[in-house]
């Protein structure tokens, strides 16, 4: 299979999701919604239920409205928008994790907006780290297998969960490699980047392992193309396409992300263990440099500075999600690290309601001004 149709793939797994869901539900698989962030998809996929995920849509809000104030993180609005139109519909449950406020609203909301799927939560700390952070994970991680065993009749076996977390470990390896990968292949477009990650939240990930080692055995035998401004995004999700196009419209390429619907998904692997469920547990008590978990010392900030220099990122650009308050407090943050390492770093606001996209043009224009006398001064 050639690279086009691989990325095609991607694209028509990325971009129609319900075909996706009704394809697995024709097959007699149950569904579970995950919402973000860090839901514990192993479990689910453990149990034979399909992990779907959940990140809203590029849409306009009216039924959500009735459940949020304007002033709330538009993922969230739109993923109970997409619900009260029925879109979901056929799925087993959602999973939604307590890592933000807005999270922990949306949770509350869906049982009422959304009556038909099962609402379940997955209450994680915020101290992940010590002993009694471990142990209320764990406490979360059962009740999340409790509520899956009700809702879907099926039940949970450790051993099942063992091969689950190999299966994840094995595709955070090959997402981490495409990353690798595609920094060196600047022919590869950003938005054909940001399908491939995309894709990985509505099939198995089994499936999305095997195409994914399909297209870097394609990539690594075939030379470079030619060569784009280098940058590094952060962010939550940056995936709209209007915005992934203005990208490839200045000539720029994803050498490095720090998005949370992207790179952060694969950092951290599940150790090996005895016990399946703790292998988790510790698994989410390693995670670190994200807005959404509870770090003092923001080794975030230093994390965006060092991968974009080793990945020769040119500049950083912050894709911040309207209304997004931890993302909001890192922002000043990493824009000081990067200016302090002559690393320019702008900032593009988006939002699931954007149709125009104009503003982010500009911004994006003459950030694409900025790194190329960049280049030209300093021959980098």
């Amino acid at each position: 299979m050639g690279i086009q149709e691989l990325l095609s793939q991607f694209h028509a797994v990325a971009s129609d999701p319900s075909a996706q869901k009704n394809a697995y539900l024709a097959k007699g698989k149950k569904i579970a919604l995950t919402a973000p962030v860090y839901t514990p998809e192993e479990i689910i996929h453990s149990m034979g239920i399909v992990p779907m995920g959940v990140w809203g849509g590029d849409l306009e809000l009216k039924e959500s409205k009735k459940y949020f104030p304007a002033f709330i993180c538009s993922i969230m609005q739109s993923l109970v928008e997409i619900g009260m139109r029925g879109t979901y519909e056929g799925a087993s449950a959602i999973v939604i994790p307590s890592l933000c406020d807005s999270l922990k609203v949306l949770g509350q909301n869906w049982k009422y907006a959304v009556p038909s799927i099962p609402f379940i939560p997955m209450t994680y700390p915020q101290n992940r780290k010590p002993e009694f952070g471990a142990d209320f994970t764990r406490a979360g991680y059962e009740r999340v297998i409790c509520d899956l065993e009700k809702v879907t009749g099926l039940r949970f076996d450790p051993a099942r969960l063992d091969k689950s977390l190999e299966i994840y470990n094995e595709h955070n390896a090959v997402m981490r490699d495409l990353s690798e990968t595609l920094s060196g292949h600047p022919e590869i477009l950003v938005s054909q980047r940001s399908d491939i990650f995309k894709s990985a939240f509505f099939i198995l990930k089994e499936e999305h392992t095997a195409l994914v080692r399909s297209l870097l055995s394609e990539l690594k035998t075939r030379p470079a193309g030619p060569e784009k401004i280098r940058i590094m995004t952060s962010g939550i999700l940056a995936d709209a396409p209007a915005l992934t196009g203005i990208l490839d419209e200045y000539g720029m390429q994803v050498a490095a992300d720090d998005i949370a619907a992207e790179s952060r998904q694969y950092r951290v692997d599940a150790p090996q263990g005895n016990d399946p469920l703790d292998r988790l547990v510790q698994k989410f008590r390693a995670m670190d440099n994200c807005s959404v978990l509870y770090d003092p010392e923001k080794k975030r900030v230093a994390f965006v500075v060092e991968e974009a220099k080793a990945r020769k990122a040119r500049g950083v650009l912050v894709i911040l999600t309207k209304f997004c308050d931890p993302e909001e407090f890192d922002y000043p943050l990493i824009k000081r690290a990067c200016e302090a390492n002559k690393i320019p770093c702008i900032i593009v606001e988006v939002d699931r309601q954007m149709v125009n996209y104009e503003q982010a043009r500009t911004v994006i224009e003459t950030f694409r001004d900025l790194l190329s006398q960049k280049q030209i001064i300093t021959g980098v």
